[in-house]
């Protein structure tokens, strides 16, 4: 059994590909507004939530627990709507050394919408760690949640 690993998903929205990415760039102060399994975000370093490099402190809900952990992210591609993420410290740690997560979105085409891939990479502490498959949900529901704020606002 491996330490390392990646899962993905991809989620189809209706939502344009520059707005979602809008979201998560330059407002993502509001995704725990418009989500109920994201329960407090806080930014804990930097000026701004936007900045490469600010640390946020989030606390949220997988597999029906509460879990808390630290994010900075680490690369933003306007050109390509990819933002990579680095999940750190905090409940995470505890059965991770690493875990990252990359968010691009592509618009569909002529039809509208657009398809939200998540890629999840990650080690293991060690081999009897499971995989953090609900993670793969709670990306979903979160995807789920934003286009339904994103199609109202």
């Amino acid at each position: 059994m491996a330490l390392t690993g990646k899962l993905e998903i991809e989620n189809e929205i209706q939502t344009p590909a520059s707005k979602f990415f809008h979201l998560f760039t330059k407002q993502l102060h509001h995704v725990q507004n418009i989500t109920d399994h994201i329960h407090v975000g806080e930014l804990h370093e930097g000026e701004d939530w936007h900045n490469i490099g600010s640390v946020k402190q989030w606390s949220y809900t997988v597999d029906g627990k509460v879990v808390k952990c630290k994010e900075r992210i680490e690369v933003y591609d306007e050109v390509n709507n990819i933002i990579k993420f680095d999940l750190f410290e905090g409940d995470l740690m505890e059965q991770y050394k690493s875990f990252k997560i990359t968010l691009q979105i592509s618009d569909k085409g002529a039809g509208g919408g657009a398809v939200v891939k998540w890629i999840i990479d990650y080690e293991k502490l060690n081999e009897g760690i499971p995989d953090p498959s609900g993670y793969l949900d709670y990306v979903t529901n979160v995807t789920k949640d934003a286009d339904a704020h994103l199609l109202t606002a």
